[in-house]
């Protein structure tokens, strides 16, 4: 497991020499497993590792997962950092899912021992099943391109060294190893969309389908990624082509060229173009992306319309102008 995991971290520059990884470890097994290869491997690699885990105060056993984890790192001498928080009353006061509310305060809490130890990257312990779950769930919500892609191995600093481990794989060195993990019961119960993916849907394709489900998806989601590079590239090729000027606050586009362009391209740019102004593109449906084609298209004077708050795009004198209001 250890060179697998190695393959990994090579093949997507997830860990550099002299770099200080800061682990989100919560005690189950995929976490603890990362723990103990990034443990056996960062000798070989010269790098550090620090750990981080946040105690939702949600079930009985968040008070022992905390102190198991403590130990476990107290017995092969990596420092450790947790932190207790109230989800349930931090979803309520925020206004948000339980769900998202546990993503935010356990990234907030990393990101914050990140600055506190001068480190480079967070390690998270998605595996490969996350990765498969994640595409079924995109595609059931009716994702684009990107979706397909699942979970990425790296994302700016944050960098998933196990992603090509497969769960089965993980349970097996646990066990073999004697690290006795942590299991949260509730990702047994089927309230949550990804937990009935992982104990309905994806089990019964692999008794009735295809037991190789997993690799398939996988495959799928590898050619995805490659094909979704090569149009990220010609996106922001075409993009160059076409501005006119951009701002602070706002990015000229030459309509002529922008409506001579294929509609897969026009999408992108437009997206590309919204990302770079607003910093992404959260709320930014597929009705406001054809809503932004058809004004272009029938450019009769002054043309504007606000897909969202705080944004305008304003076709005039045979430019496209989006604009950060």
């Amino acid at each position: 497991m250890e060179e697998k995991v190695l393959e990994t971290i090579q093949k997507y520059n997830l860990i550099e020499a002299e770099n200080k990884v800061i682990l989100g470890v919560s005690g189950g097994p995929d976490s603890l497993f990362m723990l103990d290869i990034l443990n056996k491997l960062k000798s070989k690699l010269n790098f550090e590792i620090v750990v981080a885990h946040v105690n939702h105060m949600i079930r009985e056993e968040a008070n022992s997962e905390e102190e198991f984890v403590k130990e476990f790192c107290k017995k092969i001498n990596v420092k450790f950092y947790s932190k207790r928080i109230d989800v349930i009353n931090y979803a309520n006061n925020n206004k948000i899912g339980t769900e998202e509310a546990g993503r935010k305060v356990r990234y907030d809490f990393f990101n914050e021992v990140l600055k506190l130890e001068k480190a480079n990257k967070i390690a998270i312990a998605h595996n490969k099943n996350d990765k498969v779950e994640t595409i079924i769930m995109h595609l059931l919500r009716g994702c684009g391109v990107s979706g397909l892609q699942g979970i990425n191995p790296k994302n700016n600093n944050v960098i998933r060294p196990i992603i090509e481990i497969e769960r089965t794989q993980i349970e097996e060195y646990c066990e073999k190893n004697k690290l006795d993990p942590r299991i949260d019961k509730s990702n047994f119960e089927n309230v949550y969309t990804r937990n009935k993916i992982r104990n309905i849907v994806l089990p019964y394709i692999k008794s009735e389908f295809n037991p190789n489900i997993i690799d398939t998806v996988t495959r799928l989601s590898e050619v995805i990624t490659e094909e979704n590079l090569f149009l990220e590239k010609l996106t922001i090729q075409n993009y160059n082509d076409i501005l006119v000027n951009t701002t602070a606050d706002e990015i000229q586009l030459d309509l002529k060229k922008f409506n001579n362009l294929e509609t897969v391209l026009k999408n992108r740019i437009i997206l590309y173009a919204i990302s770079k102004l607003r910093g992404g593109t959260q709320g930014i449906e597929k009705i406001h992306i054809k809503d932004i084609i058809k004004l272009c298209q029938n450019n009769i004077g002054n043309k504007q319309l606000s897909p969202q708050k705080g944004l305008k795009i304003l076709v005039k004198d045979k430019k496209i102008n989006f604009i950060k209001i």
